[in-house]
């Protein structure tokens, strides 16, 4: 597939036509950066928003910059990023103390009353789950990228196998080779998708990376981990 960065032979054209060209290869380049750019600025003003509440107002980073420069304290100094830092070393405090003994039995104190609440119970069961399955270690991330026949026999999905399956899922589907569980992502959005228990003698791993995977899923099959030549793997 070609892109706009392709060298292509001189043609005669319209100088509109070339500029619709520049502007496209321009668009290519700026769009990616800016939207970026853009994502992280949000999302640093999104934490800092929650964060700085809780910081006395004598300590926000504007106030300190207004009474070290003598600034008048109605003029406006948007300083972005403080409320990460305090963020981070606010985690990284909590985790460190959860390792310890204390901080385990604290915790587990604290979950013997949130199972005894009614409604606050499912609600922290819930979010507890999606956090470990989203911020678990790399041990229980995604082990590999796959092919699965879907929705039936002869057309190809890439999935993502997550482990082999266990319990009644085993005992029941009465496979005697074992399943393995697929996740399939769903395209552009690979956050949502099926999970599916396959025959192991059906699924066909990759030696693509779970990551370039994920690039081919969300880019709709135009991002190949080789662009030189998909069918072989990345060099």
């Amino acid at each position: 597939m070609n892109t706009p960065f392709d060298e292509e032979p001189r043609r005669k054209g319209s100088l509109l036509g070339r500029l619709r060209a520049s502007f496209l290869t321009g668009l290519v380049v700026i769009a990616p950066v800016g939207l970026t750019i853009w994502l992280i600025w949000t999302v640093v003003g999104w934490i800092d928003g929650m964060v700085l509440p809780f910081v006395p107002r004598a300590y926000h980073p504007d106030r300190m910059i207004q009474d070290f420069f003598g600034f008048a304290r109605d003029s406006q100094i948007n300083v972005r990023g403080i409320g990460v830092i305090i963020f981070l070393v606010f985690t990284i405090i909590v985790g460190w103390m959860a390792k310890g003994l204390i901080g385990r039995s604290v915790l587990r104190f604290g979950e013997s009353l949130v199972e005894r609440t009614p409604v606050v119970r499912s609600i922290y069961s819930g979010i507890k789950q999606i956090s470990e399955t989203v911020f678990a270690q790399s041990e229980r991330s995604f082990e590999k990228a796959c092919l699965v026949e879907y929705p039936r026999r002869g057309i190809w999905a890439i999935g993502f196998v997550s482990t082999t399956a266990k319990g009644e899922i085993k005992n029941r589907a009465g496979n005697q080779n074992g399943l393995m569980s697929v996740f399939l992502p769903t395209t552009p959005n690979p956050t949502s998708g099926f999970l599916l228990f396959v025959p192991a003698e059906e699924v066909i791993e990759l030696d693509m990376s779970v990551e370039d995977a994920a690039k081919l899923v969300i880019s709709a099959g135009l991002v190949y981990p080789n662009s030189k030549d998909p069918s072989q793997p990345p060099e």
